[in-house]
């Protein structure tokens, strides 16, 4: 292979990309919300680059006058490893497709910043399968853990291609979809191949994510109790607090929804 060749040859890239905004109307600067010293965005990214699977975190967040305040928590990580972008506050699949355009990302894991007990380890077996049923000729554009769910509401995880990215950019019309960013992809099975993870057991009636003050005060007493002794917590070692601690799970009970 010439020169020429070899430098036209491009390699793949593998970012997550999680949105982050301060505006929030159920619980307003959720992500910038601290626990244990440190707001919910720099927990979210600490869990994002324990994945090892891949090159970097773009926090793709707003053109909106206190985004400085997302972009203040970037900072305290290594700027060859953590990234940010500022791009609409509504259409969120625009700064998707374009914070992925700006940092040639190939393949995009979707996490969202409201899910800080998102599992590190189940991404990477995500993001192995992924690349492995694209390797088998499947061309597989899209894979979810969620479609339909069986691990808890908070643990949902995405991966597609930047073609599937850029199509539905380029494609869908409906608010919804832009402000979701995968709905397009989800809706249009004709068009994209899409796959679901699922494990045997149905865990998708528990609810880890941050949309109310009784989700932060269950997130909270999680860390408070897994984190100081294991920042690497996994959902198995929740599952075995909430077991031995019932009290933490009920916290937020109320708010059970899908």
């Amino acid at each position: 292979m010439n020169n020429s060749n070899r430098q036209s040859v491009k390699r793949t890239r593998i970012s997550i990309i999680m949105q982050a905004r301060v505006g929030s109307t159920r619980l307003p600067a959720k992500v910038l919300k601290i626990i244990l010293g440190k707001a919910v965005l720099e927990l979210d990214i600490e869990r994002c680059l324990r994945v090892t699977s891949i090159d970097d975190v773009i926090i793709a967040t707003t053109n909106e006058p206190d985004a400085y305040k997302i972009v203040a928590v970037c900072k305290k990580f290594p700027s060859d490893r953590v990234h940010f972008y500022h791009g609409a506050v509504d259409d969120v699949l625009a700064r998707y497709y374009k914070a992925a355009r700006e940092f040639d990302s190939n393949i995009i894991i979707r996490i969202t910043s409201d899910c800080p007990l998102f599992d590190h380890t189940l991404v990477d077996v995500m993001i192995r399968k992924f690349i492995s049923l694209r390797k088998d000729g499947s061309e597989v554009d899209y894979l979810s853990n969620n479609n339909p769910p069986t691990y808890p509401h908070g643990l949902d995880t995405e991966i597609f291609t930047f073609a599937a990215l850029e199509r539905a950019f380029l494609e869908a019309k409906d608010p919804y979809e832009r402000e979701h960013v995968t709905p397009y992809i989800r809706r249009h099975p004709e068009i994209f191949r899409i796959e679901n993870f699922s494990q045997v057991r149905d865990l998708s009636h528990l609810r880890w994510t941050l949309d109310y003050p009784e989700d932060f005060d269950f997130i909270k007493a999680v860390y408070e109790r897994l984190y100081p002794q294991n920042p690497a917590f996994t959902t198995n070692d929740v599952l075995a607090l909430l077991e031995a601690h019932p009290e933490i799970q009920a916290i937020n009970e109320g708010r059970r929804q899908r």
